[in-house]
């Protein structure tokens, strides 16, 4: 069974792929990503490149990824996170950023995902790929 797993130490962005916002071109709305935006999905792809598979994986695919977040106030390394930003806001660029890397040939094919946001004593963010 083919899988990738590694970990990219970094502090993750909190600012997501929810927060496009909305221009006015020759009359049509456009979305673009404001700078924050775009400074979040390029330390993303940075930190994935070194990870990239020689060839896309293709079929069923499980993906597991843990957003650890530097440890804040009260909070403590290993606990769940649950406050902002939302998982599946966090999750959306970061699988579009795999896709155009080349881990899967369409992120449609991740049939299994599990997301998960912990205060952590070293922050970035882990990923665990695998065919199934």
């Amino acid at each position: 069974m083919k899988q990738i797993e590694f970990f990219m130490p970094m502090i993750p962005p909190t600012i997501t792929a929810q927060e496009k916002k909305i221009t006015v071109v020759n009359g049509k709305p456009k979305l673009y990503d404001p700078p924050e935006l775009a400074a979040a999905k390029n330390k993303i792809k940075s930190n994935l490149i070194p990870f990239v598979p020689d060839q896309p994986l293709d079929g069923a695919l499980r993906l597991v990824v843990k957003w650890c977040f530097p440890v804040t106030g009260k909070h403590y390394d290993g606990e769940y996170k649950y406050t902002k930003p939302d998982t599946d806001d966090l999750n959306k660029a970061l699988k579009d950023i795999m896709e155009n890397l080349g881990f899967y040939v369409n992120d449609s094919r991740v049939a299994s995902e599990t997301i998960e946001k912990f205060w952590a004593e070293v922050p970035g963010i882990w990923i665990h790929l695998e065919k199934i």
